[in-house]
């Protein structure tokens, strides 16, 4: 097929696509506008070719064609209406959109319990949308990123907390690299929206336990910590170390508080380093050793001592505060926010939010226990990264 009729076909198809999903009002159809590249060929040769391509279109019921009324015999055509999706996309050896969605949609059917978003997914694509730059026949994909997520979990359970994530991949997959092409889709499955921002794949793999070079836990403040091989006082301004070796804390901090953020978490080591508090950078979602690690310094402080978090007051900031909430629980202490208030923003640090975006800010502030700060959320309605402030 002439390469350029095959192209403005596929943009025809697309339109359709389009329509039959109720996302496109308009009649599908090649306009004097969309048929520029056409009327601009100067060859009798392509020009034929082209029209050849859209004259078989049309015999195979797909199309209709609007002669040059000027000259009907060597004018151009002036316009190509679409008239049967379906067989416009035989035509082009494609499969319509709808047999392509009703396909994922039974195939990702086996996720709906465990994954809810994936009703958001096929919902994005019956619009004609895409989830993370790809449609519904990336399907495999999204069943191999649950299978990530189970499995990870599942090593979880069994004690493996930290895996390197192409060991990870070969025993999946007995494919060291798959895992790694997975990220965009492990992520949505594990925020549970298809509209949150991308995150660093770094960071995905962190949140389930997989690693390419593991990172170490940074601590800073005037504290001593018991590790594998030394009880000593953190290093100013900061000290790292292996999360699965740092034991438990041999003094006790005045305060505790996780910082989401590396920038802030510089900033307030260097300013804190030498008062009597415990600061943790989570590095973005905190790993599951990092949360044995967290959950292992709180168990041996007193309920008195307060603990805090502070992260970017955004879906993201909220979801990491949902996690470390349950931890601090866990070991009868209670997560407290820390400048992750509307009325601490600056109006010039705000930046206005989707409905949908304060709904689920909303829902992890009230998860973290910080009900009254969920209804501040709302009545705000905007969001702001914390490195703003």
């Amino acid at each position: 097929m002439d390469a350029l009729a095959k192209r403005l076909l596929e943009r025809l198809l697309a339109a359709g696509n389009k329509s039959e999903a109720g996302v496109r009002s308009r009649a599908p159809a090649l306009t004097a506008h969309q048929l520029v590249p056409y009327r601009a060929l100067r060859s009798a040769k392509e020009k034929s070719a082209c029209e050849d391509a859209f004259i078989a279109a049309r015999s195979a019921g797909a199309i209709t064609i609007v002669l040059d009324r000027a000259n009907r015999e060597e004018g151009f055509f002036e316009r190509i209406d679409l008239r049967d999706v379906a067989a416009l996309a035989a035509f082009l050896g494609e499969t319509p959109l709808t047999e392509r969605v009703a396909e994922a949609e039974r195939r990702l059917s086996v996720l709906d319990a465990e994954f809810p978003v994936v009703a958001e997914i096929v919902g994005k694509w019956r619009q004609a949308g895409k989830v993370r730059s790809v449609g519904p026949e990336s399907y495999q994909d999204w069943l191999d990123a649950a299978a990530v997520i189970v499995f990870a979990r599942n090593q979880a359970a069994g004690g493996v907390i930290a895996q390197p994530i192409r060991e990870a991949s070969a025993a999946l997959f007995k494919d060291s690299k798959r895992i790694e092409y997975l990220a965009p889709q492990v992520d949505v499955l594990l925020s549970g929206a298809t509209d949150t921002p991308p995150r660093p794949a770094s960071e995905v793999w962190q949140e389930i336990g997989l690693f390419r070079e593991e990172h170490p836990a940074l601590l800073a403040g005037q504290v001593e910590v018991e590790r594998e091989r030394v009880t000593a006082l953190l290093d100013a301004p900061y000290s790292g170390f292996p999360a699965a070796t740092v034991r438990r804390l041999a003094s006790i901090p005045q305060s505790v508080m996780s910082i989401e953020n590396l920038t802030t978490f510089h900033s307030e080591a260097k300013r804190r380093c030498n008062e009597s508090v415990l600061l943790l950078y989570t590095a973005g979602m905190p790993s599951p050793a990092w949360r044995a690690m967290y959950a292992r310094l709180l168990m041996g402080l007193p309920a008195d001592v307060p603990v805090y978090h502070w992260g970017d007051l955004d879906e993201g900031g909220f979801r990491i505060a949902a996690v470390l909430a349950k931890e601090a629980v866990a070991t009868s202490h209670q997560l407290r926010p820390w400048a992750m208030h509307p009325g601490d923003i600056p109006e010039a640090k705000r930046c206005k939010a989707a409905p949908r975006t304060i709904e689920r800010m909303q829902h992890f502030a009230a998860l973290a226990g910080w009900e009254s700060l969920a209804d501040a959320i709302g009545a705000a309605g905007f969001t702001t990264e914390q490195e703003a402030l």
